[in-house]
């Protein structure tokens, strides 16, 4: 019974809310659904929000990025980013000597007669000059080119790749219509040169074009890959077709671009030099290798020229082994040591406040043998004095990044004077002659012995030694004459790399000066 009544009482109360639900308009349900409209309406204006901002930020993003995107209604408009991106890319001007972007070349279609592999070998412009003429060859040939193996093996053992030096990827595509360039063999053809099926020889040095149209496309034909194992001065100065020549230049100053940090470096040394007014880079040869290879001794005590002997005998390639160094420095073979080197730049009235870039290696002998230079010249700098050392750690035992360095530094230069006529201060005053015949003091080291000689032994007083230099050195600044062409002696004739003439057009009229 007493169950009976509360479901009784518990129904009634359940009917008297209904009711009372009824008579009030059921508020408590009506504020409850009207709470969760609003929250959904909040969620739905918060989303909306959030996705707003979302869009805008990346909007703002490729806005402010190099890579200047804008819809097409927006083009024209002004943007807060526009005198900020302004600025940056003026910067970037100042700074870089080629343009950003480089409009790439169509590519060049034809039947390719086989793939040449070359390995380079030499410091890092004797390298630089045999890539130009590989590239060449293998355009006249119609061959596919692997990028070239940098030397590894030779006194300085650069463990340094192609890659490590040039920009690769430049050097591939700006030469496009010309000839293919390859990083590597395609893998069918990895597996024959394993095996070892392909042919390899060092080429006939000098040689014309057509040496290579005879002997060696046969080979191309025949083994369809060939290894060229050594390339320096492979190529002929002269008596080759003019676009020959031309591409020779446009590898040369257009292809070959060094690495942006190698670069980006060379920049930043350049702005310190420039800073503090002009600047003269002296290729001062001499260092210990070059002593003991060129046998030259002048200036060195007897425990040095004993040991500038052993190295010298050490390394079985250098064929020259006794040498007289006072016959060679008379000939006008050997470096100007340091101390004749001041009393040259004084003759020349260099002016003795100039700062002076040393564009080289260790000098042998240290600051002994620099104490001359110095006390005539005390503006005298390096780039390890210039850089920071964290700024040169990554080139170190890496000596032709350290050369690539000194060779951007050199063509910038008010003045060049090198101390021996070397690869790097042949090519370096063929590039300057590029750029517009600036000043290089090529030095005529077999007149200057004698004078120096002469002065020191009092039969030149020092007003006739300056007007004998001078006199002697006025057409020799880098100034613009035609080549020497000397027949069936190419090692004595002008040097290709040192006077392209041939990469101004107009110059193309003129006719290398030839002597009997």
């Amino acid at each position: 019974m007493c169950k009976e009544e509360e479901c009784r009482e518990r129904g009634d109360r359940k009917l008297e809310m209904g009711f009372k639900g009824i008579l009030f308009g059921n508020s408590k349900i009506d504020r409850m659904s009207s709470s969760m409209v609003n929250r959904s309406r909040m969620k739905l204006w918060i989303m909306r929000a959030t996705t707003t901002m979302l869009l805008w930020a990346c909007l703002v993003q490729l806005m402010a990025s190099g890579e200047m995107w804008r819809p097409r209604l927006l083009k024209g408009w002004p943007s807060c980013f526009d005198s900020a991106a302004s600025d940056s890319s003026a910067l970037a001007v100042e700074l870089a000597s080629d343009p950003i972007k480089i409009e790439r070349p169509p590519k060049r279609v034809y039947k390719n007669n086989g793939y040449l592999m070359v390995s380079c070998n030499g410091g890092l412009n004797q390298m630089r000059a045999a890539i130009c003429d590989m590239v060449a060859i293998a355009r006249y040939l119609n061959v596919t080119l692997i990028v070239p193996e940098l030397d590894k093996a030779s006194f300085w053992a650069d463990p340094s790749e192609f890659q490590d030096i040039f920009d690769v990827d430049h050097f591939i595509v700006s030469l496009r219509d010309e000839v293919r360039i390859l990083k590597e063999l395609p893998s069918r053809l990895k597996r024959r040169v394993e095996l070892g099926l392909f042919f390899s020889l060092s080429p006939v040095s000098w040689s014309d074009i057509s040496y290579y149209h005879n002997q060696i496309l046969p080979l191309l034909l025949k083994h369809k890959v060939v290894h060229l194992n050594k390339t320096d001065a492979r190529l002929a100065n002269n008596g080759l077709p003019l676009e020959i020549q031309k591409l020779r230049c446009r590898v040369n100053y257009n292809a070959l671009k060094f690495t942006s940090q190698i670069e980006d470096l060379g920049r930043r040394a350049i702005g310190i030099l420039r800073q503090n007014g002009p600047f003269l880079v002296l290729h001062l040869r001499y260092e210990m290798d070059m002593l003991a290879f060129s046998g030259c001794t002048q200036g060195c005590s007897k425990e040095e020229v004993e040991e500038l002997t052993r190295m010298r005998y050490a390394f079985s390639w250098w064929k020259e082994k006794v040498i007289d160094s006072d016959m060679k420095r008379s000939e006008g073979l050997c470096p100007l040591t340091p101390e004749e080197t001041a009393l040259i730049l004084r003759a020349l009235d260099i002016d003795p406040n100039i700062q002076i870039y040393i564009a080289a290696g260790e000098i042998y002998g240290g600051e002994r043998r620099m104490q001359s230079l110095a006390s005539a010249f005390p503006n005298l700098v390096r780039k390890e004095t210039l850089l920071k050392p964290e700024d040169l750690s990554f080139f170190q035992n890496h000596s032709s990044q350290m050369a690539a360095l000194d060779y951007l530094v050199s063509l910038e230069s008010d003045i060049f004077v090198p101390t021996y006529d070397g690869n790097m201060a042949r090519v370096v005053e063929g590039h300057r002659r590029f750029l517009g015949y600036k000043k290089t003091i090529s030095l005529d080291r077999k007149l200057l012995v004698r004078m120096i000689d002469g002065y020191k032994n009092q039969s030149l007083s020092w007003d006739q030694l300056s007007s004998a230099v001078k006199e002697a050195h006025a057409d020799r600044m880098g100034s613009r004459h035609p080549r020497t062409v000397i027949p069936d002696r190419p090692k004595e004739e002008d040097y290709f790399y040192a006077n392209p003439y041939e990469c101004h057009d107009q110059e193309r009229s003129d006719e290398p000066h030839q002597l009997a």
